[in-house]
């Protein structure tokens, strides 16, 4: 029996990830964000996901912008 609804496939572990994204702007930023890594023929997984989003934290223009990146990576390691 599964607890927390863990899934360990990749795939359905991103998919949760992004349901979970209750803005559009955030769906909108994820979206940027898969867009990049998978036009630089890397992989689409969690670390992927985290680095980008932890480079983009790194060069946030204001507190606005870290809050959004935060709450981001918050969603990423949510299970």
């Amino acid at each position: 029996m599964r607890q927390n609804s863990y899934i360990p496939d990749s795939a359905n572990a991103i998919v949760q990830y992004f349901e979970k994204a209750a803005l559009p702007t955030q769906q909108e930023t994820l979206g940027q964000i898969v867009v990049e890594i998978l036009s630089d023929g890397r992989n689409l997984n969690r670390k992927t996901l985290c680095t980008k989003l932890l480079s983009r934290l790194d060069t946030a223009s204001g507190p606005e912008e870290e809050s959004h990146y935060h709450t981001l990576i918050g969603l990423l390691f949510d299970r």
